[in-house]
């Protein structure tokens, strides 16, 4: 009898990718897909896989657990993203999510999706590392590209992960942008990408308002993503792909540090080292 494997859809490759390396290994899938987030295209990849799929809205707790009891499912992963701004959209959580929510003192990813993991627990549905099925696209120790990080942008990387450690601490996000030692964005709700663009526009009005040649410091940009000092491999694993390298490039930044081995990259190690050499951006991990 296969094992059978629950797979909580967010958005984004992520839990295709989860189903490819599920189905590879024998494991009877089933699937969970959040209407909110889940890309459509998924029931077509469960049907190739032969794996059951039920959609529930994000705030169905009870039908979540409900389902995986009925489909015999003890051991799940979250694979993909749920934005966290959503807990703030107009969902209708039932009466577990509730429940959860009001006992929350704060509604940060940690406090939120752990919570939710310990009720998934209690009802027997055990949450495994949600990199497991995926250990080939962490990020390898060292530096990935053709090009090395320059002396200015190991001075932006090292400053950088001391403030992305210090708001990581406290759930606010995993990315910081640094120019010139100093702090130009740190992501909050409107993740990775958002951030990085947000950054490129601070340093082009800058750009602007100085004028050409105006200013000593160097405006490239550095981004730093690392993974909380507790992170919890089951959910909010820190994410970068081709996009996040598109999204560096058009905002002008020219390095990328990450924490080797708690990181995935999300669309293949070749890919996305692949564009990043194109663009003539670093990345290192450590």
């Amino acid at each position: 009898m296969p094992d059978t494997l629950g797979i909580i859809a967010g958005n984004g490759r992520f839990p295709f990718l989860v189903l490819d390396a599920a189905r590879g290994r024998g494991d009877r899938v089933v699937i969970a897909a959040i209407r909110e987030e889940t890309d459509p295209v998924i029931a077509r990849a469960a049907a190739d896989a032969n794996a059951e799929l039920h959609w529930l809205s994000l705030g169905e707790l009870s039908r979540l657990i409900d389902t995986f009891h009925r489909c015999g499912v003890s051991r799940a992963i979250m694979a993909g993203q749920v934005k966290h701004k959503q807990i703030f959209s107009s969902i209708r959580p039932d009466w577990k999510l509730a429940k959860v929510l009001l006992s929350l003192s704060t509604r940060n990813t940690d406090s939120l999706i752990g919570a939710v993991a310990k009720v998934l627990e209690d009802e027997g549905i055990h949450l495994i590392s949600s990199t497991e099925l995926l250990t080939p696209l962490l990020a390898p120790s060292g530096v990935l590209t053709v090009r090395a990080p320059n002396e200015s942008e190991l001075r932006d990387i090292a400053y950088g992960r001391e403030i992305a450690r210090a708001i990581a601490a406290y759930d606010i996000g995993q990315t910081v942008v640094i120019a010139a030692q100093a702090c130009v964005a740190i992501e909050a709700m409107e993740g990775t990408d958002a951030a990085i663009r947000r950054a490129g526009d601070i340093m082009r009005s800058l750009g602007a308002d100085a004028g050409d040649g105006a200013s000593t410091l160097s405006r490239a940009l550095t981004v730093v993503k690392i993974a909380k000092p507790k992170q919890d491999m089951r959910f909010d694993v820190p994410v970068v792909g081709v996009a996040t390298i598109a999204a560096m490039h058009a905002a002008g930044a020219t390095c990328l540090a990450l924490d080797a081995g708690k990181c995935l990259l999300i669309d293949g190690t070749e890919r996305i080292i692949a564009a990043a050499d194109d663009a003539s951006i670093s990345i290192s991990a450590e």
